[in-house]
């Protein structure tokens, strides 16, 4: 048994949820009746997102209090990133649903229901700022992020100023602790994914392709550009060499998991966990991280663009180019305000419709069809999100690293550029602990002689 536990631990995570993806799949076609390995992917998903608020406040918290947590201008960086990319990604989606233009079959389709759907930017605003000073005890039972962070940042300054030593020793034993937690937690999350993959295929098999597979095609398309493409332009543009090692990597060890959980807030753990082996520095990671979990939404901005535009083209409204640049800005700002939760930024599509003069019923008769297909757009969705996360914040921080005159991690190089440097390819680069041991040996080494 400890040999087998040995085996398991030893093999690349990214190799254990490939087998579970395979062995999903070929129980949903072969035992469909073996229900009950749902369980597996519920318990995987409502095990990330319980541990997730928690996470976030203890490593803010933690990082402040220790006088650590510096937001320098990585962070602007960051943020100008998460802006800058959903812009795009809404550009991106219009330009296609131009080129591209789709009918929707409205009538019959059942309108999706809805506690609250925001009827305008001022009242996606709002809901942002009043989650930033929501009840400390709900933002973490309600995985509310910006009133986590907020709660987190002053907790954490008030304990800078006013906690003894041992306090401070307290919350960073307390971080490690939680992160250990999540550690657990992704090392079952073959078992979590094999569930997840098999729900998926019995449930919906490959009917979804039928009916709307022109809208699906157009959606992940454009997901796909603003991936490879839109962030890959970014990317050189900040590190000035081939970014792919870096997307392809995130891609591979955020994105299929986020693919299957489709919850950039269930994802935290995994990217927080994925920031720590690309050498990032925990203070900026640790904030910046969930909130792009809130508000790094491309692929939210191309849904609520597509969508909008394809119940415009149906019901015969002409849009002109003006118009369509203000919807760009509008899902900007609106797929912001979209929960990291699975099917969040579909109920921001009546807000879109309502700049065309959509009526609410029909606006929702789309956000139903939103549902259909949520099984695929959701998912590729939350892939493009929540890995583009830590694209960005590679990004920042890499292009600090690189001014620096520090060395990046192995794999962003190619093989003659290692052997020239004597490096591997997992060499994890002059992080910030690899630097401090490296000033400390070398006064070391002045004091002796």
């Amino acid at each position: 048994m400890k040999r087998a536990a040995k085996k398991y631990n030893d093999t690349s995570l990214i190799l254990r949820i490939l087998c579970g993806i395979i062995i999903g799949i070929a129980l949903a076609f072969l035992l469909p009746g073996w229900s009950w390995l749902e369980i597996l992917g519920n318990l995987f998903v409502g095990a990330l997102k319980a541990i997730a608020p928690v996470l976030v406040f203890v490593l803010v918290s933690g990082a402040l209090a220790q006088g650590s947590g510096k937001l320098d201008k990585r962070f602007g960086n960051v943020l100008f990133l998460y802006m800058l990319t959903t812009f795009l990604a809404a550009f991106v989606a219009v330009a296609a649903s131009f080129a591209f233009p789709q009918t929707l079959v409205l009538t019959g389709v059942e309108a999706a229901q809805a506690d609250t759907v925001p009827q305008g930017i001022g009242e996606v605003m709002k809901n942002l700022l009043m989650n930033v000073v929501s009840n400390p005890v709900d933002a973490l039972v309600n995985a509310n992020y910006i009133g986590v962070l907020f709660w987190a940042a002053l907790f954490g300054a008030a304990m800078k100023q006013f906690a003894a030593d041992t306090s401070k020793k307290f919350m960073s034993n307390v971080s490690e602790a939680v992160s250990q937690v999540v550690r657990w937690i992704i090392n079952f999350a073959p078992f979590g994914i094999m569930g997840l993959v098999f729900t998926t295929v019995h449930e919906n098999g490959l009917s979804i392709f039928t009916t709307y597979g022109k809208l699906l095609l157009l959606l992940v398309g454009c997901m796909a550009f603003e991936s490879l493409i839109v962030n890959g332009i970014v990317a050189w543009i900040h590190l000035r060499r081939n970014p792919y090692p870096l997307i392809w990597k995130c891609i591979r060890e955020s994105g299929i998991t986020a693919f299957f959980t489709r919850s950039s807030a269930a994802n935290i753990p995994i990217n927080m966990s994925l920031c720590k082996r690309l050498g990032l520095d925990e203070d900026m990671y640790s904030v910046s991280i969930p909130l792009g979990a809130t508000i790094n939404m491309d692929g939210a901005a191309i849904t609520i663009s597509v969508m909008t535009l394809a119940c415009a083209h149906t019901m015969g409204i002409p849009v002109d180019i003006p118009t369509a640049l203000i919807l760009s800005v509008l899902s900007t700002f609106a797929a912001c305000g979209a929960s990291g939760v699975a099917g969040g930024s579909l109920l921001l599509i009546p807000m879109a419709c309502s700049l065309f003069g959509i009526s609410n019923d029909i606006a929702m008769q789309v956000v139903a069809v939103g549902f259909i297909i949520g099984v695929v757009q959701d998912s590729v969705e939350t892939m493009l999100n929540s890995s583009g996360d830590v694209v960005f914040a590679a990004i920042a921080e890499y292009r600090v690293w690189l001014k620096e005159g520090r060395r990046l991690p192995g794999f962003m190089y190619t093989e003659k550029e290692r052997k020239k440097m004597g490096i591997s390819r997992d060499f994890q680069g002059d992080t910030k602990e690899a630097m401090r041991e490296q000033t400390i040996s070398e006064n070391a080494e002045g004091e002796y002689k």
